[in-house]
């Protein structure tokens, strides 16, 4: 039973370490708002977000009252639009409506971000499907708080590669649209392998078709707890190192748990899921890469990297399963550039790569998030890297994904600057080295001979 002598446990945590939850999440079904009229279908969709959220930025705050626990964001996720405006929208244009009207939404409950903004796409695009992928640069340009996710690949079904072909065009574009922000449309957009259907963070959230009418989803954050932890047990074994990451890491899906169901109570909505997920951000004190330093290494990207990530995440997800029965989302370490400024560090001294952060996707939570690369590379490279990294999560049975900020007139060793918890990133070279004859092929690639297992 979780009682309030568990947040008394934390007050070290959060006043010293960082500690926080990083969003409560209200996951909305908009399948009973489908409608053939574009105008009827929009007029829906923002009455049902509006009744279903009007108290959620409300409820936070009281909670964060009550418990003097910081919670820093309050979002909505909604069934993906493609399947939502599939009847009603005849053009890319159309779809883009959809979003001012998922834009003015959220701005009138009081949300930062609003995700859904989506297609999944794993195994072959409907028109529908095809409209909204090629509407994101509009959308993401002419909106404040949409964010946008394309699933292009499974374990189950392989890798869509049309689509892949697709999103480095889309991507591009993006970029070019939102050239006076540096790119920060491209902030909003993630592409996915094995996308979750109740992952609470941006830009990856939806609300699964396979979900309740609308459910509350809490994703905490604590790498500086994880960090100050482990400064007590420096020059132990592993196994002391692992067992003071897992208690850790329990103590914050309490935390976690504590908020989620006073949310869930006082909003009368199901409880979902608790995503456990050490997210860093640009705060001295809150890096994951601070953490990998603190387990043995002279900066992240050195040998024993990968190892030392895999460790940490294992951890991370075995405290926190031991802490709630529904554990769920990306639970485990982010590893994102820009939102975390011991990597910045690590890229500006030249010890952190591209290709050895895709090594450390391998055993992450997400994949290559937040990396800002030069405004002039192809459509065609950013197609390649991310079907490398669909690769990975589909051989894997992983979640993976792609983040990437083509910057708009930016070359290797500028600096896009985002702000709040996107924080900046320098921009890291990428091979030069062609694979335009390879994302041209028609298709997708099959799913791996494990994905039979049934």
């Amino acid at each position: 039973m979780i009682n309030i002598q568990e947040v008394v446990e934390t007050n070290q945590m959060i006043e010293k370490e960082n500690l926080d939850v990083r969003t409560i999440t209200l996951g909305i079904s908009l399948l009973d708002c489908i409608d053939s009229d574009l105008d009827k279908l929009r007029e829906k969709i923002g009455n049902k977000i509006a009744g279903k959220a009007k108290d959620l930025v409300h409820v936070g705050k009281e909670i964060e009252k009550k418990y003097a626990i910081p919670i820093v964001n309050k979002r909505i996720s909604v069934t993906p639009i493609a399947l939502i405006g599939a009847a009603a929208c005849k053009s890319p244009e159309d779809f883009a409506q959809i979003a001012h009207t998922l834009d003015e939404a959220a701005k009138a409950v009081g949300v930062n971000f609003l995700g859904g903004y989506s297609a999944l796409v794993s195994k072959g695009m409907t028109a529908a499907d095809e409209m909204l992928i090629r509407s994101i640069p509009q959308a993401l340009a002419e909106t404040d708080r949409v964010c946008s996710s394309v699933n292009l690949g499974s374990t189950r079904t392989g890798i869509n590669m049309d689509a892949v072909r697709l999103m480095g065009s889309v991507i591009k574009e993006t970029a070019e649209r939102t050239k006076e922000k540096d790119s920060l449309g491209c902030a909003k957009l993630v592409v996915f392998c094995n996308a979750p259907d109740d992952n609470p963070f941006m830009a990856g959230a939806f609300h699964g078709v396979t979900e309740a009418d609308s459910v509350i989803n809490v994703g905490v954050s604590g790498p500086g707890v994880v960090k100050t932890a482990l400064e007590s047990v420096r020059g132990e074994s592993f196994e002391v190192l692992c067992e003071t990451i897992k208690r850790t890491a329990f103590k914050v899906t309490r935390v976690g748990q504590l908020v989620a169901k006073e949310a869930s109570r006082m909003l009368d909505v199901p409880f979902g899921i608790i995503d456990l997920s050490l997210a860093p951000t640009p705060a001295v004190g809150d890096s994951v890469a601070d953490i990998l330093k603190e387990i043995g290494l002279e900066q992240p990207g050195a040998p024993g990297t990968t190892a030392a990530l895999a460790l940490l995440n294992d951890q991370v997800k075995k405290g926190g399963v031991m802490a709630s029965s529904y554990v769920g989302g990306l639970s485990g370490a982010f590893i994102p550039v820009s939102e975390d400024q011991g990597m910045i560090e690590a890229v500006e001294a030249g010890a952190l790569t591209l290709e050895k952060l895709e090594a450390m996707t391998c055993v992450c939570s997400v994949g290559l998030d937040m990396i800002a690369v030069p405004g002039d590379v192809s459509e065609a490279t950013i197609s390649g890297i991310i079907a490398d990294e669909m690769a990975l999560g589909m051989v894997n049975q992983k979640t993976t994904a792609v983040r990437l900020i083509p910057a708009y007139g930016k070359k290797v060793g500028d600096r896009v600057e985002f702000g709040g918890l996107l924080g900046y990133a320098p921009v890291m070279p990428v091979n030069t080295f062609g694979c335009e004859d390879f994302v041209a092929r028609k298709g997708r690639i099959p799913a791996p001979i494990h994905s039979f297992k049934n």
